[in-house]
C-alpha cells in the first residue's frame, strides 16, 4: 500500500512538474539575437505571425532580454545549448525549462525548421495560404505549449519543387490577379513559394521557366526573396548554370545565334560566366552539362559518344566559371547532372561525368523510375538523387490537372532510389502547385524522415492528410471517419510524430 501511494505521489509531483514546464505562448516575448543568422530574425516574425492567426495575440518579438516567459530563438553559433548539433545539417532542439521554450537549430534553417514544428503543432497547416486551410483556433496548445525533442539530420539533403508547365494556372493567376502590376510570375508569389517550400522542411525550388513567363532573374528582387527564406535555387535538367535558354530575355536566336555548344560556345559560355557572376553571393544549386534549347536535344552531333565528349568540355569550362566566382573548388559546391531522355543514352555510351557531381536520376515522367544506381554509381563521392514527376506536360499523354499519383506507388519507386543510395538531392515537378498538395507534402515529407513511411502505412497517408486538413479543430478530427491520434505533426503517417 504504501509503495502504492508513493508512486501515486511521484506521478503528480512529476504531472505537476511537467504543467510547471509548460509556456504560454501568447504571454511569452520571441527573443533572438542580432548578430544571429538573418533567416533567425525571419523566424522570429513569422512565429509571432502564427501565434497571432492561431489566438489573435501577437507576442512582443526583441533583440534584447526581456521579463517574464520567453521564447529563445538561435542557431548552435550563438547559443550554448545542444552542442551536439554543431557541425550537423538542419537538426533542431527545443526545450522548456523554467517555463521558458528554447528553439535550437544547427545551422538557420535548422532553427527555421524547429519554429514551423511549433506552429504546425499550435495548429498552422503549411497550406494555410496556398490551400486556404483554415487555422485551427479551437485548439488550446498556444496556451499551454511544452516539448522537449532533438530531430535527425534529413533523410535528403537537398529537397524541393520544380514549378513547371506553369502557362495555364500559376502564371495567368499571378498576373492577372496576384501581381498585376508586373504582369508576372515575380517577387511577391515567389515570396509565397518559398515560405510554402520552407514550411514543409525543403530547401531548394526550381522556378518556372516557360516561355510565357519571365526569366527568374529578369525580377532581381525574386532571388532576394528567396535568400530571406533560406531557399537555395536549383534549375531543371535543361538550365545549366541557373541560366534559362527557354526564356526569349535570356536567349535569342536571332541576336545570340544557336544554342550550339560546337559553333557557338564562345556566346553561351559568355552568358553563363555573367550569370554566375550575378548570383555568386547566393547558395545555390548548379545543373552541370547542357541539352538544346528548353527540353531539346543537344545540337550538333547525334552521335551519343560524340554528345559525351562534348559535355566532358562543356563540365570543364562550367566547373572552371564556378571557381571563378565562388572562389572556392568546384568540388565544394553543390552540382547535379540529370541523365534525362536522350541525355540517359549519352551517360550510358561512356560520359565521365566528375565524381563530386550528384547524378539525378529522372522518372519516365509518370512515377516510374526509370534507372537507380548501380553498384558502381553508388561509389560517386557526389551521390545520387531524383527528379520526380507528379505533374507532366507531353503532347498527346499530358498529366496535369488532376495529380494522379498513387501515394502507394510514389513510396515504391522512391524507396528503390532511396535503398540505392539517393538520399542527396530531391526534385519534384509540381506543374501549377496546386491540383498537387497531397503528393507535394508526402514527397517532402519522405525526403525529411524516409524511415517514418512503409509498406504498411503509405497507403494510408492520403486519408490522413485529407483527415487533419479538413477537420475544423481537434475535436472534430477525433470524431471523424479516420480514428487518428492528434499529435505535434499531424501530417506524417499513420500518427507518427515528429522524429526524436
Amino acid at each position: 500500500m504504501r509503495k502504492k501511494t508513493i508512486a501515486v505521489i511521484l506521478l503528480l509531483l512529476a504531472v505537476c512538474f511537467q504543467m510547471a514546464q509548460a509556456v504560454d505562448l501568447t504571454k511569452a516575448t520571441i527573443v533572438y539575437q542580432k548578430k544571429d543568422a538573418a533567416l533567425v530574425a525571419q523566424m522570429a516574425r513569422v512565429l509571432a505571425d502564427d501565434i497571432e492567426r492561431v489566438s489573435g495575440i501577437r507576442p512582443e518579438v526583441s533583440t534584447t532580454h526581456a521579463d517574464g516567459p520567453k521564447i529563445v530563438l538561435g542557431t548552435v553559433k550563438q547559443s550554448s545549448r545542444h552542442k551536439e548539433l554543431r557541425g550537423t545539417w538542419e537538426r533542431y532542439a527545443i526545450d522548456t525549462k523554467d517555463g521558458d521554450l528554447f528553439v535550437t537549430g544547427s545551422d538557420a534553417r535548422g532553427l527555421a525548421y524547429g519554429v514551423l514544428h511549433i506552429s504546425e503543432a499550435i495548429g498552422v497547416s503549411p497550406w494555410y495560404w496556398w490551400a486556404d486551410v483554415p487555422v485551427n483556433k479551437a485548439g488550446k496548445r498556444v496556451y499551454d505549449y511544452q516539448e522537449n525533442i532533438v530531430s535527425k539530420s534529413p533523410s535528403v539533403k537537398y529537397r524541393g519543387v520544380f514549378i513547371n508547365d506553369e502557362d495555364w494556372g500559376l502564371k495567368p493567376w499571378a498576373a492577372k490577379n496576384f501581381e498585376k502590376e508586373l504582369g508576372d510570375i515575380g517577387p511577391k508569389t515567389y515570396d509565397k513559394v518559398f515560405e510554402l517550400i520552407l514550411r514543409l522542411k525543403g530547401n531548394m525550388v526550381a522556378p518556372a521557366m516557360h516561355t510565357c513567363t519571365g526569366a527568374f532573374y529578369s525580377h532581381p528582387e525574386s532571388q532576394k526573396m528567396a535568400d530571406k527564406w533560406g531557399i537555395m535555387i536549383t534549375t531543371s535538367h535543361c538550365e545549366p548554370l541557373l541560366f534559362n535558354n527557354a526564356a526569349p530575355s535570356e536567349w535569342d536566336k536571332a541576336r545570340d545565334g544557336e544554342w550550339n555548344y560546337e559553333t557557338n560556345s564562345q556566346t553561351i559560355l559568355k552568358k553563363l560566366d555573367d550569370r554566375i557572376r550575378e548570383t555568386a553571393q547566393y547558395d545555390n544549386i548548379y545543373t552541370m552539362g547542357m541539352r538544346g534549347l528548353h527540353d531539346e536535344a543537344m545540337k550538333g552531333s547525334t552521335d551519343p559518344k560524340d554528345r559525351a565528349r562534348t559535355l566532358e568540355k562543356v563540365f570543364e569550362k562550367q566547373r572552371g566559371i564556378l571557381t571563378k566566382y565562388k572562389k572556392t573548388k568546384a568540388e565544394k559546391l553543390p552540382q547535379i547532372f540529370v541523365p534525362y531522355k536522350e541525355t540517359l543514352d549519352t551517360y550510358d555510351a561512356g560520359l565521365r561525368v566528375p565524381d563530386d557531381i550528384t547524378i539525378v536520376w529522372p522518372d519516365d515522367n509518370y512515377g516510374y523510375m526509370k534507372r537507380v544506381s548501380n553498384s558502381q554509381d553508388q561509389k560517386r563521392k557526389g551521390g545520387s538523387g531524383v527528379y520526380y514527376h507528379i505533374s507532366y506536360l507531353g503532347t498527346p499523354h499530358d498529366n496535369l490537372w488532376i495529380a494522379t499519383t498513387a501515394p502507394m506507388l510514389m513510396y515504391y519507386e522512391l524507396k528503390k532510389a532511396y535503398d540505392a543510395g539517393a538520399n542527396r538531392y530531391w526534385l519534384l515537378n509540381v506543374g501549377d502547385i496546386k491540383p498537387g498538395e497531397v503528393e507535394t507534402q508526402m514527397f517532402m515529407d519522405m525526403a525529411w524522415d524516409f524511415d517514418a513511411f512503409s509498406y504498411d502505412n503509405a497507403n494510408s497517408y492520403q486519408a490522413e492528410w485529407l483527415a487533419r486538413t479538413f477537420a475544423p479543430s481537434e475535436e472534430a478530427a477525433d470524431s471523424s471517419l479516420f480514428t487518428l491520434p492528434v499529435h505535434p505533426r499531424p501530417l506524417l503517417p499513420s500518427g507518427l510524430g515528429p522524429q526524436a
